[in-house]
């Protein structure tokens, strides 16, 4: 599928709208469910498709980064187009098993490609760059696929790191829904 019909699909299954808190706490007139994007294969499929124009060369990065649980799905199909593995950074350690945030294999000293669902504040990004980093790890580019417009950008530029988006909420509240018909 095309751009504008990817945004049409994303928009069909998964735009919400209503009375919504964000994680940042936040009240919202819509909501976003990533997990009704992620897990459909034909969007996922063309989501990470157009993703891939999105990431810097393949020499430039070793591997993908993502938050977990919404950006490993859209991590693990990149992975296997780029050829190139991905590593999940964990909210927080268990307290069971090994203590650690990050999930798979790096070696110190490699670049990674941050990939995120839903950039609002741009914390969850941030804060997995924070865990790779030091970690030993330089972050190449952060990636989302859709941008609320509501400061991640801008926070993610601040903090010296590139960041580029798929979708704006812009465009997915003015394109115009698919007929159900």
């Amino acid at each position: 599928m095309n751009r504008d019909e990817l945004i049409q699909a994303i928009r069909q299954v998964a735009y919400l709208e209503g009375d919504f808190i964000t994680r940042a706490g936040k009240p919202t007139s819509f909501y976003i469910d990533k997990y009704l994007f992620e897990t459909n294969p034909r969007i996922l499929s063309s989501l990470a498709q157009h993703l891939l124009g999105l990431l810097p060369s393949p020499d430039s990065y070793h591997r993908i980064a993502a938050p977990e649980l919404g950006a490993v799905p859209i991590a693990s199909v990149l992975s296997v187009m780029v050829d190139k593995p991905f590593i999940i950074v964990k909210k927080e350690t268990k307290t069971y098993g090994t203590q650690k945030l990050v999930e798979g294999s790096y070696q110190m000293g490699e670049r990674v490609v941050v990939v995120e669902d839903i950039l609002t504040t741009g914390g969850a990004a941030l804060r997995a760059c924070e865990v790779v980093t030091q970690l030993g790890l330089s972050v190449e580019k952060v990636v989302g696929v859709i941008n609320r417009e509501e400061g991640a950008i801008e926070a993610i530029i601040d903090k010296g790191f590139g960041v580029d988006a798929l979708i704006t909420k812009t465009e997915l509240q003015q394109c115009i829904p698919l007929s159900t018909d």
